[in-house]
This record gives structure tokens, sequence and C-alpha cells, in this order.
């Protein structure tokens, strides 16, 4: 008689073991891989077997691993500097000038896809521009209205990143250097600016004091009496400094009539002087014809 041996109902479950082993062994790895955090001022970009599915974020969210992929972009503004450029004006000034750049994603989708490094194409684009703007302004422009000149910058920047989904919020120009000789003839045109405005003023302060002046002239001639009181001023003016010599102001009406009264007395003395003599009573004069001595 022959025994038979009962089948072995062992070994399927130990290959389902196994694989259930196995199974979680690459689904723990791939679970972590699944999950993305993305904070609040980050996008993530998702790609699908290498087609653009689109931006997620923020927050937690799941992905396929090893059949999606995601990209990480930053959207908060970023401060780019400028380096500094060697710019010739309008006005063939050589200037050396620096700037700042203000700028921020605004379409992830479009900074991870149609362009391969937003960053540094936005700092070439600002170069470039900025040695374009500069070189058509003049040096008096770019010094008093930089202003205007920022504007432009920011304008022109921004319609050039715009298709990248990067807006450009502001630009600023730093700093312009100027050259030695440059800074000595400016100071030299400030300098003679500041002498011109002087002589005006100075001229105009002539002009109006000439004009009240004659005011007071006008004032004094129809009033004698502010004459008077203008000389006594003068003399509390003059005691209030205690001086050792005080000079007292004669009005020349005074003099004139005192030169008048000396030439009428002089006037008639010399009268006086030419009357001829007249003989006193008692005594009588000889004539006698000419050529005839006298009797002894």
């Amino acid at each position: 008689m022959t025994s038979e041996r009962p089948p072995d109902k062992t070994s399927p479950n130990f290959l389902a073991r196994i694989l259930t082993g196995f199974g979680y062994i690459v689904a723990i790895p791939l679970f972590f891989m699944a999950i993305k955090i993305v904070q609040e001022y980050e996008r993530g970009v998702i790609f699908r077997l290498g087609r653009l599915v689109g931006a997620r974020g923020p927050g937690l969210f799941f992905i396929l691993p090893f059949v999606e992929r995601m990209v990480k972009v930053d959207l908060r503004v970023v401060t780019m500097d400028v380096p500094r450029q060697d710019v010739i004006t309008k006005d063939n000034v050589t200037v050396k000038v620096d700037a700042v750049v203000y700028f921020r994603v605004v379409n992830p989708e479009d900074a991870v896809v149609k362009i391969m490094d937003y960053f540094r194409a936005t700092s070439l684009v600002a170069q470039t521009t900025l040695r374009s703007v500069l070189g058509q302004s003049d040096m008096d422009e770019l010094l008093s209205r930089r202003e205007e000149v920022n504007q432009r910058l920011q304008q022109i920047i921004d319609e050039t990143t715009e298709p990248w989904g990067i807006k450009v919020t502001l630009v600023e120009v730093r700093d312009v250097s100027l050259p030695a000789d440059m800074i000595n003839a400016m100071s030299r045109q400030a300098q003679a600016e500041r002498e011109r405005r002087a002589k005006v003023i100075h001229a105009e302060g002539e002009f109006e004091a000439a004009a009240r002046l004659r005011e007071a002239g006008d004032v004094m001639a129809a009033q004698p009496a502010t004459l008077q009181l203008r000389y006594l001023q003068t003399l509390t003016e003059i005691a209030s400094e205690k001086n050792s010599t005080v000079i007292f102001p004669i009005p020349i009406d005074l003099i004139s009539m005192f030169v008048g009264r000396v030439q009428a007395n002089g006037g008639s003395a010399a009268g006086r002087g030419q009357r001829r003599e007249v003989p006193s009573a008692g005594t009588t004069r000889e004539t006698r014809p000419e050529g005839q001595e006298p009797a002894a």
C-alpha cells in the first residue's frame, strides 16, 4: 500500500506574504514621494509625462510618483542689482550708472515653460535697457529728471518680460558717477549761477531802495517837520553808540540863509566905498585951469 502525502498549503501563503512585504517596502517611499507641500508664497507647476498640467498650491496635495513632476516657483518680489554700466549720454558725456530692479512672478506656468532662467534673462534685459535709455538722455535730464528716466526704464523692461510671466514693479537708478573734469565744470557753472542770482537780487534791492528813498523825499518835501524828526532820531542813534566824536548835521537851508546875508552885507559895503566925498560947510575949493601954477 502506498501512502499519499497531503499537499503543502503553506507555499502560496508564504509567497503572498513576500509580495505583501515587498509592496509595503515599495509603497512607503512612493507615498512620501507622492506627498507635496507648497508654501503660501510658492506655486508648484505639475508636468505629467512631460506635458504641462497646471500650477497647484499652496498647501498639501499629491502627485503620481514617476509619472508627474513638480517645479516650485517663488512668487515673492525679487530685488536684483544691475551691475555698473558705462554709458555715453546724448550730449557725449561718459558716466557710470548702476540701478536696482524689483520684479516678481505673476504667472508661474509661463515663467517655467517660456523661459529657461527668468532671473538671468531679466538681469540682461535690465542692463541693455539701462544703456539704451540713458544713451538717449542728456546729462541734465539724467540728474534733474531721474523719476521720468526710472518710469521709462520700468515700462520698457516690463513690456519685454511680460510674456515670461514676470511683472517689473519698480526700477531705480541708484548712482551716477561723473568724471572729475565734469564735476569741476558743473561746480564752476553752479558758482557762476549763484553769483548771477546774487547780482540780480542786489540790483533788485537797490531798485526798491531807490524807490523807497524817492517816496521818503516826497513825504519830507510835503512835511518839513519830518526832516527835523529824522535829524533828532539820527542824534539819538549816535548818542546810543557812546562815541567820543559827534557830528551835527546842519541843514543846507540854514547855511544858504547865512550866505545870503553875508553877500548882502558885502554888497552894501562896496557901494559905500565907491560913494564921492562931499565937502563940509565953511570950506572952499579953488578951481583953476590946467597948466596954471598956484599963487605963492
